[in-house]
């Protein structure tokens, strides 16, 4: 496609050429971007097969490009899965995370998902420690706050009564990024003990902490996990496959109480046995019912289970923009299902297509959704 633009030029000399129409990228208009992003990551198929569709379809494009297509220009998306994430913090009553393992330039890394049954997010990092989990919950912030809620989980995590003193005592409280917090806690000396527990993770994960309170971000919100450690801040629940483990060791104190254990524990071994049935009679119509079941319990294993069939038709993700591109647009995905929304539509609007439906701000619509 050749576009006919005007070129002007002032009178020092500079030149002036008029923009391409809304939704131009590389050549391509916002309709081709449209089909391109929903086959891949809502149809899951690959660019390989992607390009060979378009090629039989009579159109001149080359495999790097679908991958531009895929994977440039979603600064406006990146932006808006970012406030998906602040507003879903802010409003949820409950968040449940999982991780699962993701390649990424060569090396191993994994994907954190985030999310209620209102929005997902995915987000890929090189580890799965506590840090980097506080450092996702901080929603796009880089920023190290010692306050009474750090000061609250430096206890918590039996960090020594000196350093916490030093920490409280000193006049600086906020910091930017970690490198200026990492200078302040050489400063203190933090460095050069030798004490367990580290006190400069135990005061960066406090630190990290503080800056997710301080946002006004989960609040009161319960954080359900399969209970590996780096999930466990805040308040924190187990997911019911995991949970059961501890069932037995509640103990009622009134009838009520125990008829309503002996209910939740029937409920999860009859399903546990239903499950056990279906494993050795499979049967289809059995396994959907089953999997509806399952997934209204475990949002985490249903949101996760995209980036993980991802995994098994692409591989891994070799840039950046690329890492960028599935976390973002496999993010928006979940979400536009969860809020009923279509995402070829949604996708339409985003991309400017002519004549496209208008899809209100997904963040508006997760807060929406919360009242």
């Amino acid at each position: 496609m050749r576009y006919r633009r005007e070129r002007w030029e002032t009178a020092s000399g500079e030149r002036i050429v008029a923009d391409l129409p809304p939704g131009i990228l590389g050549g391509f208009g916002p309709e081709l971007r449209r089909f391109i992003a929903a086959g891949h990551f809502q149809g899951q198929v690959t660019s390989g097969r992607l390009t060979a569709l378009l090629k039989g379809m009579g159109l001149e494009i080359s495999k790097r490009q679908v991958v531009r297509l895929l994977s440039k220009g979603l600064d406006a998306l990146m932006a808006e899965d970012e406030a998906v994430l602040r507003t879903g913090l802010e409003t949820a009553r409950w968040i449940s995370v999982d991780d699962t393992s993701a390649r990424h330039a060569g090396k191993d890394g994994f994907v954190t998902q985030l999310g209620d049954k209102r929005f997902t997010v995915f987000r890929t990092a090189k580890s799965k420690s506590r840090r980097a989990f506080l450092s996702l919950l901080q929603a796009g912030c880089t920023d190290y706050v010692v306050n009474d809620d750090a000061i609250t989980m430096m206890r918590r995590m039996n960090m020594a009564a000196a350093q916490i003193a030093l920490l409280a005592d000193h006049w600086g409280k906020r910091f930017a990024d970690e490198v200026t917090w990492r200078a302040h806690l050489e400063g203190l000396g933090f460095q050069t003990l030798k004490i367990t527990p580290d006190p400069v993770n135990v005061a960066t994960e406090g630190a990290l902490w503080g800056a997710v309170c301080e946002q006004g971000l989960l609040g009161d919100t319960v954080i359900v996990s399969d209970g590996a450690g780096q999930f466990r801040v805040g308040q924190h629940a187990l997911c019911w496959v995991h949970a059961e483990r501890l069932v037995y060791k509640l103990q009622p104190m009134c009838p009520a109480q125990r008829r309503a254990l002996d209910l939740k524990r029937t409920l999860i071994w009859w399903l546990y046995a239903d499950l056990k049935a279906w494993q050795r009679d499979p049967d289809p119509k059995r396994a959907r019912a089953l999997r509806a079941r399952f997934d209204r319990t475990n949002g985490s294993e249903n949101d996760i289970r995209t980036v993980v069939t991802k995994r098994k038709i692409s591989g891994g993700t070799v840039s950046e923009a690329g890492k960028n591109a599935r976390d973002t647009m496999l993010g928006l995905l979940k979400t536009c299902s969860k809020l009923g929304v279509s995402y070829y539509r949604f996708l339409g609007d985003r991309f400017v297509v002519p004549d496209a439906s208008t899809i209100p701000s997904l963040p508006s619509l997760v807060r929406l959704a919360a009242a």
